[in-house]
């Protein structure tokens, strides 16, 4: 007997309740785990149902109990169950920990005398004997004559059991008294407490299970094992079929836990058009998609969820491994090859608003299976699939979605919630063309040709790439990470992305799992500042023009949140979403960012820098010297200046968002001596007034940087004044121009962080106690301000490799995620990064200038 031949309905029940976030199995024991048979002594387990109990329970997030008739012991010592199962006997009321209800001395004088009268009924009646327990005692019939079984039956049921304190539950072949309650359902309710269970599965095959049955609601299943009234809403007809369904149970639950098959982070790549963005994994499926707004609730969740949190997957029919992946040259078009197949995807730009479209081409002489499992909000509701002659309609939530493919015939199956869509197609005969529409019930064919809508949006990426002024260093991949930067602007509101994604984990299995799909302040200028340096202005004129509208909607500067919304509001609530399993197990799934409510003082430095950074490379480009410095610039350079003279001096959290108590971080204050500085350049520059107390701040702020951002312990600049951990960040005081780059200790701090936070191709942000559980990889980033101090203090050869091995963390694609394991050689964190390609950039352009 295998799972498949299971019912399907019981099978789909039991693969949804895998999915829970904490799940509990609880079994009967005779009849169930172990075959009835003539010696109750001899009832001992199967062992495939053991095997699988014992594997539910070593499980995260999972626990397993067996509730039986028999005493504790008894079942302790025939079962040999780890003690990872828990054990409950005598139908429920005898746990490890003790009775539910304490044995008082009256109770244990009626159980002597009920010993006493069971053990008189056996007397009379051959194949009837007694079993004895810590607070009862069971009349056995099994291997007495039907006609005597009922008459020792009904001589107890008509006394005995009629007792006063007595509970009588009667079984297959057995009556039980018990003189303290009994009852499986509040066993298993009191587990499921105990657990945090948000949902339960029982199998039991007795009349005394039947309150187990009973107490099931929700997501819960019951699984009645043989014949019989029941109120389990599932059936199966023997033990063994008990040991498939624990079996499929553990595969599923497993498989849901490790998030299994999860692709290498830096493996995925990002499909961009000027609003939307959508990661598409090595082997053709769209794995995340956001609608309809980036920063809105997933169609597609399969990189955290895996299949049942939707996905759209193209491949051959002949199972075969990918031979590439690749960006169309300049574009932000992907192309996945197999032999004789290949599937081109690209998110086309001429939608209204509120409109996510996805356009997928299969071409070439191989048959494609096509799979298309929407499943809006995270996978939370029911999704209905109709198909019509144009394509399918995606049914059962207030946005309409639809998928125009005409001439493909499609199947529908259900899981029991959701209906998924299959097709094999041919292109050999002419390309397969798939729109995928989000935001519209329109199937009809669209005016303009899909060839002609593809170059409309790659001339958007190549127009604007061709344009580049790149460094000589590595020339394609300085341009794919320009071309990634600019993927994460989001054009109809100016805002940036920090990342694409939400909740990839920081270490594998872990809860460093953030949303990263916002507009930072600090992040997105400087993806603005890095996008200006590489020629293109246009990026940062548009953000700066965000910033004035969040702005507007504050009393004062000082009060800027450090992150918002892609359209410039306040971030909901961070929320947990425990119907996903997170990306390779790793939860829990986070949306929404609680660093929304943090202080965090170093963000006004980056958006005067870029200021400065923008305005000198208008006057380089002809415009004239008194308009390169715009009035709403200077405007906003003056409102960054009076946020820091109203705040530098506070403690915050810093730029890494620790999510502790604030601290006078280094890096904060430097970050508001940069302000000042840039400030007053550009006032001298641009025949600007500068503000009264601006030089009188900005030499106030550098002196007490100096004197108490050094530790003469540790012979270094360290994290925040309070301590000695490093971080770093603190290498800012050097690359901004706060100390000068020869100063000794400068140096001392360049070599403490290689000393302490560098670890072979990679460096960490901080080593101390964050007050999160777990650890993380290094940050990409963090290597880049390692290159670039370790060329400020003129160790050229340590910056080259050092940024070798940069470039070599990079996928396949070229992108570049949040963090890297140094030890197993893999990306680690949201994915793309801006910080990362930020950073991939910078070094580039520092490296191919003339030594210092």
């Amino acid at each position: 007997m295998s799972a498949h031949d299971l019912p399907i309905d019981l099978r789909r029940a039991l693969v949804a309740a895998a999915r829970t976030p904490r799940l509990l199995v609880a079994t009967d024991y005779d009849g169930t785990l172990a075959p009835i048979v003539a010696d109750p002594g001899q009832a001992y387990p199967r062992a495939d149902a053991v095997r699988a109990l014992r594997g539910l329970a070593a499980l995260p997030s999972t626990s397993a109990a067996v509730i039986s008739g028999r005493s504790l012991k008894d079942l302790a010592a025939l079962s040999r169950l780890p003690i990872e199962v828990k054990l409950v006997g005598s139908h429920g009321s005898e746990f490890d920990i003790g009775f539910i209800n304490e044995i008082d001395p009256e109770a244990k004088q009626l159980l002597t005398v009920l010993v006493d009268g069971l053990a008189s009924v056996a007397d009379k009646f051959e194949g009837v004997h007694i079993e004895t327990k810590p607070a009862s005692v069971a009349l056995h019939v099994r291997n007495a004559s039907t006609e005597d079984a009922e008459r020792a039956l009904e001589i107890v049921r008509g006394d005995l059991a009629l007792r006063p304190g007595v509970q009588a539950t009667e079984g297959k072949s057995v009556i039980e008294l018990s003189v303290v309650a009994t009852d499986k359902g509040a066993a298993l309710d009191l587990i499921r407490h105990q657990d945090a269970a948000t949902a339960a599965i029982f199998f039991g095959d007795d009349v005394t299970d039947e309150k187990a049955f009973e107490s099931l609601h929700g997501p819960d299943v019951g699984v009645k094992v043989g014949d019989g009234d029941t109120a389990a809403e599932y059936r199966v007809g023997t033990t063994e079929d008990v040991n498939s369904a624990l079996a499929l149970l553990l595969e599923e639950r497993r498989t849901w836990l490790s998030g299994a098959n999860a692709a290498p982070i830096e493996r995925l790549t990002m499909l961009a058009s000027p609003r939307s963005k959508a990661l598409v994994t090595p082997d053709g499926t769209i794995t995340w998609m956001c609608h309809p707004e980036p920063d809105s609730a997933a169609l597609f969740a399969h990189l955290l969820g895996g299949e049942s949190a939707g996905h759209f997957t193209i491949g051959p029919t002949r199972e075969s491994l990918p031979l590439s992946q690749r960006y169309v040259d300049s574009t932000m078009t992907v192309v996945t090859r197999w032999a004789a197949l290949a599937v081109i995807d690209y998110l086309p730009h001429d939608v209204e608003p509120g409109r996510t479209d996805l356009t997928r081409v299969i071409t070439g002489r191989a048959t494609a299976l096509v799979t298309f499992a929407p499943r809006p909000e995270f996978g939370q509701g029911q999704v209905t699939l109709e198909v019509t002659d144009d394509g399918i309609r995606v049914t059962g939530f207030n946005e309409p979605y639809v998928l125009r493919s005409p001439g493909v015939r499609w199947d529908i199956t259900t899981d029991g919630a959701h209906q998924s869509a299959h097709a094999v197609v041919d292109p050999s005969q002419g390309d397969v063309v798939l729109e995928l529409r989000c935001g519209t019930d329109d199937l009809s064919e669209h005016p303009v040709p899909h060839e002609e809508r593809r170059a409309q949006a790659e001339a958007y990426w190549s127009t604007w790439a061709n344009n580049l002024e790149l460094p000589p260093l590595k020339p394609d991949l300085m341009k794919r990470s320009a071309l990634t930067l600019r993927g994460l602007v989001h054009a109809p509101t100016g805002s940036i992305l920090a990342a694409a994604t939400t909740s990839l984990p920081e270490e594998i299995g872990g809860v460093r799992n953030w949303d990263y799909r916002y507009c930072w302040l600090r992040d997105a200028a400087l993806t603005a500042q890095a996008l200006v340096r590489v020629g293109s202005l246009e990026e940062a004129e548009n953000y700066l023009d965000w910033v004035h509208g969040v702005l507007e909607t504050l009393p004062g500067p000082e009060r800027l949140h450090p992150l918002y919304t892609l359209a410039g509001g306040a971030l909901p609530p961070e929320a947990v979403l425990d119907s996903l399993p997170g990306y390779a197990g790793s939860r829990p799934v986070r949306v929404g960012n609680a660093a929304n409510q943090q202080v965090q003082l170093d963000v006004f430095g980056p958006i005067v820098d870029l200021i400065s950074e923008l305005a000198h490379r208008r006057e380089e480009r002809g415009v004239a010297h008194e308009q390169a410095l715009t009035d709403r610039d200077w405007e906003l350079v003056c409102a960054m200046v009076l946020a820091v003279e109203r705040r530098w001096f506070e403690p915050d959290h810093g730029i890494w968002e620790i999510r502790d108590n604030p601290r006078h971080h280094v890096y904060s204050k430097v970050m508001g001596w940069l302000t000042v500085d840039r400030a007053l350049t550009l006032a001298e520059k641009f025949g600007r007034p500068a503000g009264e107390g601006w030089a009188e701040l900005r030499r106030e702020i550098a002196e007490e940087v100096k004197e108490k951002g050094w530790n003469e312990d540790v012979q270094s600049y360290t994290a925040a004044y309070d301590g000695t951990d490093l971080d770093a960040a603190t290498l800012f005081i050097g690359l901004t121009g706060l100390v000068d780059p020869d100063d000794k200790r400068f140096h001392a701090t360049v070599q403490a962080t290689e000393a302490e936070l560098r670890s072979g191709s990679t460096v960490y942000r901080y080593r101390h106690d964050d007050g999160l559980p777990g650890t993380e990889g290094g940050f990409h980033l963090c290597a880049a301000w390692l290159v670039g101090a370790y060329l400020l203090i003129g160790q050229r050869n340590d910056a080259e490799a050092l940024f070798t091995q940069l470039v070599a963390a990079a996928g396949p694609t070229g992108l570049l995620s949040e963090e890297y394991d140094p030890v197993a050689e893999r990306s680690l964190g949201n994915h793309p990064q801006a910080y990362s390609h930020i950073g991939l950039l910078r070094c580039a352009q520092l490296l191919s200038g003339p030594p210092r």
